[in-house]
C-alpha cells in the first residue's frame, strides 16, 4: 500500500518544464530501486493520455499499465519545486509525487490526499514549505478526530477466544468505515498488551482510513495467556488522534475503575467512562432530506455556515447508516456522509445550545438550504420506512402507470424476483474446509458465466467476461484468504472483501468506477448464493412477465425472449440498464412502476403496454382480449414490414425519407444491411475507444472505419466524432470531477482541448473513405466557433488526404445549436438531431432520473419547435436534416417527424423495417397538418393523444 513518509521527499528541486520534472522523478525511482530503466517512457505516455495534475499545486505522475512490469517494488518519491513547473494549460505544480505501482494503488494515495486537497491555499503552502516534515504535515491535512461512539462498542458478545474477540473489534471498525477489510489480519500479527483487570489492548496503523477505537467484551469470562480476558480495546491508529483517550483510559485504570468498562451493560455507560461520542441524552431531532441531489456542496456549505453561528458542538448522522456522526460545522465531513434525497438525518447538539440551534438547522434543511425542493412527508423516520408501512400490492383490475421503455404488448403471470437475504455463519469450520468451499463456488460461478458468454450477444457477453475477470482478481482472493486464516467462514470472508472493494470504488465518485462497484456486488451475490446453496427462483412453465426492482447484468440470463414475455421494474427510467437490454432483445418493458409492484403475488396475471408505459393487474377478460388482438395485429404488421424491409421508405403521396441505422462498431455491419438499412446514420465512435486500454492509434481506427465502409458497399456512412466527457469518461483520460457532467467538458468541448486525439481520428476517417460517401458530424456543438474550429481541422487534413464524397455537419443536441440553426446552416452540409440530449437539455430533465424521466418526452412541443426551427433553417439553404435519437424509432413520433419534413431517420437495426413501413403507410400532406397542429399543443401527452386521433 502507498504511504507517505519524509524519507521519500526531496526538497528544493528545479526543472525547466514538465519533461525535465518527469526525468528527475524517473531517475529518483530508478536510483532507489523501485523501477527499471525505461519507466520514464511510461510516465511520458501517461501524461500524453491525460494530465496527472490533481489541483492545489500537486501532480501524481505514474506509469501506464504497459509499464507495470518495470516496477520492482511499490513506492512513491516526492519532489518539491518551489519555483513551480508548468504542467500544461498554465497549471503550476509545486509538488510532484512519482508513483511506482503494479496495480491501481495510486487510488489509495488519492484518498490519503483528499483532506489536503480540500484545504485553501495549499499550493502556496507547498511552495513555501522549508522541510520534509512540514511538507508531509501539509499533505496529511488537518488531524482527524478519533471515532468512538455507540456503534463501536460491543458488549457481552458470544465469542470463544481472544482471536474471535479481536475479529469482532476489527469488524466494528470496518463497519464504521475506519479501516479496510485487511485490518483484522493485521491485528493477528500484533502483540496484545495487557492493561490489567482483564482488559487488553491491540492497535495498528496499517489498513486505517480514519482513527477509531472499538471496545468489546465477551459474554462469558475467558482467559488468555493464563490471564483474565474481560474486555478488549482495538485501536485503528492514525496520528495522535487517540492521545487524549489514552490519557483518560490510564486515569481510569490507575484509579481502579476498569470494572466500570467490562461490567457495563450499555454502550452509553462505556462512553461516559471514556468520554466518547455525544452522550445519548444530548437533545436530538430527525428530518428527511428533500434536496433533489442530496447534501452536495452548495447546500452543505449553507448548513455548515449556519452551524458555525452557534458556540458549541453539533453533529449529524445518517439514521440508516453505520457511519459515525460528524460535525455539522465541517463541510468536508458533511460531504463524506453522501446523504441522498429521502434519507433521514439525525442532528444532536450540546444541551446548552440545542434549544436554539436545532430549530434553526431543521428549518433550513426543510426549506432546501438555498435550493428549491419538492417537499417530502414530515416524519421522524426515513421515507423508506414510512412507505413500507403504507405500500400495498396493486389491486386486481387496477392500472399502474410507469415509463414505456420498450414497445410492444405482453401478458403472462408475474414472476416476482426480489433480492434475497442470505443467512450464513460468521465463523468457519476450519480454514482448509472454508477455502475449499470458496474455491468451488468461484469455479462454479466462473463456469456459469462462461455459459452466459456463449449464449449472449457480443454486447451483453462482454458484461460477463468482465465478471469473469473480476472473479479471477488475485487481490480479492488474497484478501479473502487472509480472512479465512482468521477463522471466518467462506461466505463472511467473501462478502466482507466484496463490500470493502465496492465501497472503495464508490467512494471515488467516478461514473465508470461506480459501475464497476455495481458489477462487484453483482458477482459477490452470485458467489454468495453458491456458498449458501440458494438457487434462483424457478421460472413459470409458460411465458411470464419478469417483475424486479431493476434488471442487473446477471439477470440478463433470464431474459430469453422465448420465456420472458415482458419486463416490469420498480425503478429506473427509459435509459436505465433494464430498458436498454429489453429494447435490444425486443422484449416489451415498462420501468419505474413503483415499489408496490414488487408486492404482487407470484402468478398474478399482468398485461403491459411497453409503448404507453401501462401495466394492468389481473385485467378483465375483454380488456385482455382487445390488447392481445392489438398485439397480434402489430406482429402481423411487423412480419409484413420485415418482408418489405429492402423497399424504400416512400409515403403514399410520393415523399421519400431515408432510413439509416445507428451502430456502435463495425463487426455487425452485414447484419445491419440485411435488416434493410440504407446507410449508417450514426456510428458511435466512442465505443471503439472504450474497447481499448489506451487511445487507439490511427491505423487501428482506420481499420475499424474501413470495415464499416466495406460492409456498406457504397451506402453513406455518418460518423459522430468521439463523444466522451464527464458523464461517460474514458478510463485512460482522467477528467476533473464535475458537479454536473452533462453540462461540463464533453463532446466537441473535450476533443478541441485535445486536438491531437481529434486529428488522429479525422485522419483515420479520411484515409478509410477512399471514394465512398463519408459524412462526419461533431457532437455537442453549442457555439459557432466550435464548429468552425472543427471544420478547419478537417479542411487542413483534407488537403493532405483528398476525399471525393465528404460532407461535414453537426449534431443538434444543445438548444443553442437549434436557435443558431439559421447561422449554422450557411456553413454546414447537414444537421443530425440527437433528440435524447436535446430533450433533456430543453426540458431540464435528466433522462435517467428515476422519477422525472417519464416527462423527458421528445414529443414535447418545445422540443418539436426546436426540430422545426432546425429543419426550416437547413432547407432554406438546401441542406438535409436527420434525426438519430430514440424519437426516430417511436411509432407515434414517426408521422410527426415526417410532417416536420425531416429527411432521414436513423434508428437501431431492429427498428428499421418497422420505421420504413410506418413511412409507407403515411400521407406526407396529412403528416404536415399533424405536425403543425402538434406544435400548438401544450404537452407531450397532448401531442401523443393527437397522434392517436389522426
Amino acid at each position: 500500500m502507498l504511504e507517505l513518509a519524509k524519507e521519500q521527499i526531496a526538497m528544493g528541486q528545479t526543472a525547466a518544464d514538465k519533461a525535465a520534472a518527469l526525468r528527475l522523478l524517473a531517475d529518483r525511482l530508478v536510483a532507489d530501486g523501485l523501477v527499471a530503466q525505461g519507466y520514464l517512457q511510461g510516465l511520458q505516455d501517461r501524461e500524453a493520455q491525460g494530465s496527472t495534475f490533481l489541483g492545489q499545486g500537486i501532480a501524481i505522475p505514474h506509469g501506464t499499465p504497459q509499464t507495470r512490469d518495470l516496477v520492482y517494488a511499490t513506492g512513491v518519491r516526492l519532489l518539491q519545486f518551489p519555483d513551480g513547473v508548468d504542467w500544461g494549460d498554465g497549471q503550476m505544480v509545486y509538488l510532484a509525487i512519482g508513483i511506482a505501482a503494479r496495480s491501481d494503488e495510486h487510488l489509495r494515495l488519492l484518498q490519503l490526499l483528499t483532506r489536503a486537497l480540500g484545504e485553501t491555499d495549499l499550493a502556496e503552502a507547498l511552495r513555501r514549505a522549508s522541510s520534509a516534515e512540514a511538507l508531509l504535515k501539509l499533505l496529511q491535512g488537518a488531524p482527524q478526530e478519533l471515532a468512538l461512539d455507540a456503534q463501536l462498542v460491543g458488549l457481552n458478545l458470544p465469542v470463544e477466544d481472544f482471536d474471535e474477540l479481536a475479529w469482532r473489534g476489527a469488524r466494528l471498525l470496518q463497519r464504521a468505515d475506519c479501516v479496510d477489510s485487511g485490518f483484522a489480519a493485521v491485528l493477528q500479527q500484533v502483540e496484545p498488551l495487557p492493561l490489567g483487570e482483564g482488559l487488553w489492548w491491540l492497535h495498528s496503523e496499517r489498513q486505517v482510513r480514519q482513527p477509531g477505537l472499538a471496545f468489546i467484551t465477551p459474554q462469558q469470562p475467558l482467559r488468555y495467556r493464563d490471564q483474565p480476558l474481560n474486555g478488549l480495546f482495538c485501536l485503528a491508529s492514525l496520528g495522535a488522534a487517540h492521545q487524549a483517550l489514552l490519557e483518560r483510559l490510564c486515569e481510569v485504570l490507575i484509579e481502579g475503575r476498569g470494572q466500570m468498562l467490562y461490567q457495563a451493560t450499555s454502550s452509553r455507560a462505556v462512553l461516559e467512562v471514556l468520554g466518547g461520542e455525544a452522550p445519548a441524552d444530548w437533545p436530538s431531532a430527525r428530518i428527511v432530506l428533500a434536496n433533489p441531489h442530496g447534501l452536495h456542496a452548495r447546500p452543505a456549505k449553507v448548513l455548515a455556515q449556519l452551524a458555525k453561528g452557534f458556540e458549541g458542538e453539533i453533529r449529524v448522522r445518517l439514521v440508516d447508516s453505520a457511519q459515525p456522526a460528524v460535525s455539522v460545522k465541517s463541510l468536508s465531513k458533511l460531504l463524506s456522509l453522501g446523504a441522498r434525497r429521502g434519507q433521514a438525518l439525525e442532528l444532536v447538539a450540546e444541551p446548552g445550545i440545542a434549544a436554539d440551534a436545532l430549530p434553526v438547522l431543521l428549518a433550513a434543511i426543510e426549506q432546501g438550504l438555498g435550493e428549491e425542493v419538492e417537499p417530502l412527508p414530515q416524519s421522524a423516520e426515513p421515507v423508506a420506512s414510512v412507505a413500507a408501512q403504507v405500500l400495498q400490492a396493486p389491486a386486481a383490475g387496477s392500472r399502474v402507470q410507469g415509463v414505456g421503455a420498450a414497445p410492444g404488448i405482453a401478458s403472462g403471470p408475474a414472476h416476482v424476483c426480489v433480492e434475497r437475504e442470505f443467512d450464513y455463519p460468521l465463523r468457519g469450520e476450519s480454514c482448509a474446509e472454508e477455502r475449499q468451499k470458496l474455491r468451488q463456488a468461484l469455479a462454479t460461478v466462473h463456469s456459469e458465466l462462461q455459459t452466459l458468454v456463449q449464449r449472449s450477444d457480443k454486447a451483453i457477453g462482454e458484461i460477463f467476461v468482465t465478471h469473469q475477470e473480476m472473479l479471477a482478481d488475485p487481490a480479492l482472493t488474497d484478501d479473502a484468504e487472509q480472512r479465512l486464516a482468521q477463522g471466518e467462514s467462506a461466505a463472511a470472508a467473501w462478502m466482507a472483501v466484496i463490500d470493502a472493494a465496492a465501497r472503495q470504488q464508490e467512494a471515488l465518485h467516478d461514473a465508470l468506477l461506480a459501475e464497476r462497484a455495481a458489477d462487484l456486488r453483482d458477482i459477490g451475490r452470485r458467489v454468495l448464493a453458491q456458498l449458501c446453496g440458494v438457487h434462483a427462483q424457478a421460472e413459470p412453465e409458460q411465458p411470464y412477465v419478469l417483475v424486479m426492482t431493476e434488471v442487473g447484468p446477471s439477470d440478463v440470463a433470464r431474459l430469453d425472449p422465448n420465456r420472458v414475455a415482458g419486463i416490469v421494474t420498480a425503478q429506473g427510467g427509459a435509459t436505465a440498464h433494464s430498458a436498454i437490454v429489453a429494447r435490444a432483445l425486443g422484449i416489451p418493458a415498462v420501468v419505474g412502476a413503483g415499489a408496490a409492484i414488487l408486492l404482487l403475488e407470484a402468478g398474478t396475471p399482468l398485461l403491459l403496454d411497453g409503448q404507453r408505459g401501462v401495466v394492468s393487474v389481473a385485467p378483465p377478460e375483454d380488456e385482455l382480449q382487445r390488447a392481445l388482438a392489438e398485439r397480434d395485429a402489430r406482429e402481423q404488421r411487423l412480419q409484413a414490414a420485415w418482408a418489405n424491409r429492402f423497399e424504400p421508405a416512400v409515403t403514399r403521396d410520393g415523399h421519400a425519407v431515408e432510413v439509416f441505422a445507428n451502430i456502435g462498431e463495425g463487426s455487425g455491419i452485414a447484419k445491419v444491411v440485411e435488416q434493410g438499412a440504407e446507410g449508417v446514420g450514426l456510428l458511435r465512435t466512442e465505443l471503439i475507444f472504450m474497447a481499448h486500454t489506451q487511445a487507439p492509434d490511427v491505423a487501428t481506427q482506420e481499420a475499424e472505419y474501413r470495415r464499416v465502409l466495406d460492409g456498406l458497399d457504397g451506402r453513406p456512412l455518418v460518423v459522430r466524432t468521439l463523444d466522451v466527457g464527464g458523464d461517460k469518461p474514458l478510463p485512460y483520460w482522467p477528467i476533473n470531477a464535475e458537479e454536473n457532467p452533462f453540462l461540463g467538458v464533453r463532446g466537441i468541448r473535450l476533443t478541441l482541448q485535445r486536438p491531437h486525439v481529434m486529428e488522429d481520428q479525422l485522419r483515420a476517417l479520411l484515409r478509410a473513405a477512399d471514394q465512398r460517401p463519408l459524412r462526419i458530424m461533431f457532437p455537442m456543438v453549442g457555439q459557432v466557433h466550435e464548429w468552425r474550429e472543427a471544420r478547419a481541422m478537417v479542411e487542413r487534413l483534407r488537403a493532405e488526404i483528398p476525399v471525393a464524397d465528404l460532407q461535414l455537419g453537426i449534431m443538434v443536441e444543445v438548444p443553442s445549436a437549434a436557435l443558431l440553426a439559421a447561422q449554422l446552416a450557411r456553413e454546414v452540409d447537414f444537421f443530425s438531431i440527437g433528440t435524447n440530449d436535446l430533450t433533456q437539455y430543453t426540458l431540464a430533465i435528466d433522462r435517467g432520473h428515476p422519477s422525472l424521466s417519464a416527462q423527458a418526452d421528445g414529443l414535447h412541443p418545445a422540443v418539436l419547435s426546436l426540430i422545426d426551427m432546425t429543419v426550416r433553417a437547413a432547407h432554406a439553404h438546401g441542406k438535409w436534416v436527420g434525426v438519430c435519437g430514440e424519437l426516430a424509432a417511436d411509432p407515434q413520433a414517426v408521422p410527426v417527424l415526417l410532417g416536420l419534413d425531416v429527411d432521414e431517420l436513423s434508428v437501431s437495426a431492429r427498428s428499421i423495417a418497422e420505421v420504413k413501413a410506418l413511412v409507407r403507410q403515411a400521407d406526407h400532406q396529412t403528416a404536415r397538418a399533424l405536425a403543425r397542429e402538434a406544435l400548438q399543443q401544450d404537452s407531450a401527452a397532448a401531442v401523443r393523444a393527437l397522434v392517436e386521433r389522426y
